[in-house]
């Protein structure tokens, strides 16, 4: 449980990545892990998307950086992401992907990965010009995105340390 509390305090989200891509056996352990996230009555409702391709990275990087409203790289050189979708025909379907999210961020790290947790998936798989990926995904209507876990191998200053926590952060009764 030590290593494990460890990795939770030391992870940072990664804004620089190498450009070599993640190996598959690494890619697959960080994967699993979103896989036993903990969600409602056990569902398992949400789905990840893996995405390696150079050019539909750049393609939705675009698409992400057009709707946070910028020409940026909002996916700061990642060579891999990871899109999850929540199942709406679940009333946990939000919160069991956000677990997910939780779950590959934090297994990234002590795979020694970096990652970070990009939004605007929900407004990017909302789009038209996106549905050619959802019916090559295959994915159902009720899928909704809810987040994009970038990942790679953490260039020099990619991460920044943990600052001070807060103040009153935690509460008694």
């Amino acid at each position: 449980m030590k290593e494990t509390l460890i990795d939770l305090k030391e992870r940072r989200s990664c804004r620089r990545y190498e450009a070599r891509q993640v190996e598959r056996e690494t890619l697959e352990a960080v994967l699993e892990a979103g896989t036993y996230a903990p969600t409602g009555h056990g569902t398992q409702s949400p789905v990840m998307v893996v995405v390696q391709d150079p050019q539909l990275m750049a393609r939705l990087s675009k698409i992400n950086g057009e709707i946070m409203g910028t020409d940026r790289d909002p996916f700061y050189g990642a060579p891999t992401a990871v899109i999850v979708f929540a199942d709406t025909e679940y009333k946990t379907a939000r919160q069991d992907a956000c677990m997910v999210m939780g779950n590959l961020v934090n297994a990234a790290h002590a795979a020694g990965l970096g990652s970070c947790w990009i939004n605007r998936a929900k407004e990017m798989f909302e789009r038209e010009d996106l549905a050619d990926l959802r019916g090559k995904w295959g994915l159902k209507d009720t899928l909704e995105g809810m987040g994009i876990c970038i990942l790679g191998y953490a260039a020099e200053r990619g991460c920044r340390p943990a600052a001070p926590r807060k103040e009153g952060y935690i509460i008694y009764d």
